[in-house]
């Protein structure tokens, strides 16, 4: 299915080797992966970011301009947070976010 040699071995077998069915799948997901590579990396960057600009005393406060231009995407989290009080932090795994108003933003981390 992937380059034309023919095949031997089983009746069902569909490609010559390894390399040719890892190739036709590879090309076959190609798009999807490169969908969820983007995701994820967009992810780890924002993670680091959040981590650098984080204090190790438990929080920091952060003004919105200071994030954007390290590159962080806000579209870009893993879980929300609402707390009884309707507060809602945005998380990216661990390290998390509140905006506060006035484009500052508060770092957490949960423990």
């Amino acid at each position: 299915m992937e380059c034309g040699e023919p095949i031997r071995g089983r009746t069902d077998k569909k490609f010559c080797a390894d390399y040719c069915r890892n190739a036709f799948n590879n090309k076959l997901n190609k798009d999807s992966r490169n969908l969820v590579r983007n995701i994820n990396n967009r992810l780890r960057k924002n993670y680091r970011i959040l981590e650098s600009v984080f204090l190790e005393g438990g929080k920091a406060r952060i003004p919105k301009n200071r994030l954007l231009d390290k590159g962080f995407h806000f579209e870009h989290i893993t879980n929300l947070y609402t707390t009884k009080k309707g507060n809602t932090y945005f998380f990216v795994y661990d390290l998390g976010y509140l905006p506060l108003g006035n484009d500052y933003y508060m770092i957490v981390k949960r423990e």
